[in-house]
């Protein structure tokens, strides 16, 4: 999200989407990313634009990321954007006879065995993670995700900011859970992909912190409380240095300061970019109400205590829209005057209080109530699917969940 001009809050919206690489028939994944931006570029290359869209490379050769080209206006049309985009990548692996799969994490990929790091430019970067943390594991080589930057202009605006992101980060993967499957099984968990993001650096526990960011809210205190840890925590590991950088920091959102935004990292990938969008939109309306101190002040917001907003998020994983909150201050900082609740009531809460904004498309207001009547899209596959699904039926569901994407619809059992 770089510009010349610095954005102001919700004045643009910088929104990645990263998705799988398989063959068509076996739904085996394919490290064909670099043939997909040759095949578009016309020459071997890490990033292709497409206008107002964009490309790129990431960590391993079976994941393409698509992604806004530069800040987005508004949120409007970005579905069908990414739609476009979509639709033309599948066109180009065609002749591969691959296709585009979307969802947090691939059912049954073995990722010690079919991991290919991409070997082209900037590949340094991925060989220093690889040197370090191993990168042949689910946690690192298959967990798709969307992202989503939103801006600040100013000081003051970044801590407005980060304070509304800490407490309702904990409540999005109850929204967004799209992994339930690892190694062709069920593996207790609603959102495996964060799981094993949330212990994949273990190693050097200060990069990821508790996932829910610190309670810091300007430049130099989240320099100082944040970066310059972690930047001494890695030296050892890093003596090139080619990790000491923002992009380091593996919070569930991580301040950009070079780019003015802010980057939220827990939204699992959806089965569609209308499901990845209306999720987006949904957040950002919720995050609007929070900055403008519409159910809490400021003050009160800063002081969320990180490990209690922790707990709800690790918990979430597990258990989706069923976590209970027993938490009753949290509650009313998103203006619940109750002593405990469930993430579905809070979301159910949030839906009300958002509902008539004019920024949400009819489209989009059908796709949260989709999710909020009929569940995440854990909860969808696993409805179909029930806790012990052979190899053939897991195919069979997510061959539907290609065509979801294909088509842009949203998966309904």
């Amino acid at each position: 999200m770089s510009s010349v001009k610095k954005l102001g809050l919700f004045e643009g919206y910088g929104v990645e989407i990263e998705y799988m690489i398989v063959d068509q028939d076996t739904l085996e994944v394919k490290p064909i990313s670099d043939e997909v931006l040759k095949a578009e570029a016309g020459m071997l290359t890490s990033d292709v634009e497409r206008d107002t869209m964009a490309w790129s490379n990431e960590l391993v050769l079976h994941v393409l990321e698509l992604k806004t080209n530069g800040p987005a206006d508004s949120l409007t049309d970005l579905a069908h954007q990414f739609h476009t985009e979509v639709q033309r990548v599948n066109t180009l692996l065609l002749p591969f006879k691959a296709m585009l799969l979307p969802s947090g994490a691939h059912p049954f990929m073995d990722p010690h065995t079919q991991t290919v790091l991409w070997p082209h430019d900037a590949s340094e970067i991925y060989e220093a993670y690889n040197r370090i943390f191993n990168c042949q594991g689910h946690g690192w080589s298959n967990l798709q995700s969307t992202h989503v930057n939103l801006p600040f202009g100013t000081d003051e605006e970044f801590g407005r900011l980060h304070a509304a992101i800490r407490l309702v980060l904990p409540l999005i993967p109850a929204l967004s859970a799209a992994s339930p499957l690892l190694d062709g099984k069920f593996t207790g968990y609603l959102d495996a992909r964060l799981e094993v993001y949330r212990t994949n650096q273990q190693k050097i526990p200060l990069i990821a912190g508790e996932v829910v960011p610190e309670a810091v809210f300007s430049q130099k205190d989240y320099e100082a409380e944040i970066f310059e840890p972690m930047y001494q925590a890695i030296a050892p590991f890093d003596p090139e240095g080619e990790l000491q950088d923002e992009f380091l920091n593996s919070r569930g959102a991580i301040a950009r300061f070079s780019r003015g935004a802010i980057e939220i990292r827990i939204i699992d990938n959806q089965e569609c970019p209308l499901a990845d969008i209306a999720i987006v939109a949904f957040v950002s309306e919720v995050l609007k109400k929070l900055v403008a101190e519409q159910w809490s002040t400021y003050a009160d917001q800063q002081q969320a205590d990180t490990s209690r907003l922790a707990t709800v998020f690790r918990a979430s994983l597990k258990n989706g829209f069923e976590t209970i909150i027993e938490d009753a201050d949290y509650l009313r900082l998103l203006g619940m005057a109750v002593e405990r609740a469930s993430l579905q009531q809070v979301w159910q809460h949030l839906w009300q209080e958002i509902r008539e904004e004019n920024t949400l498309t009819a489209e989009i207001r059908h796709a949260i109530e989709t999710i909020l009547e009929q569940g995440n899209l854990s909860q969808r596959i696993l409805q179909v699917l029930g806790e012990n699904p052979s190899l053939e039926q897991i195919k069979g569901v997510y061959r539907q969940l290609a065509k979801c994407l294909a088509y842009n619809k949203l998966f309904t059992p």
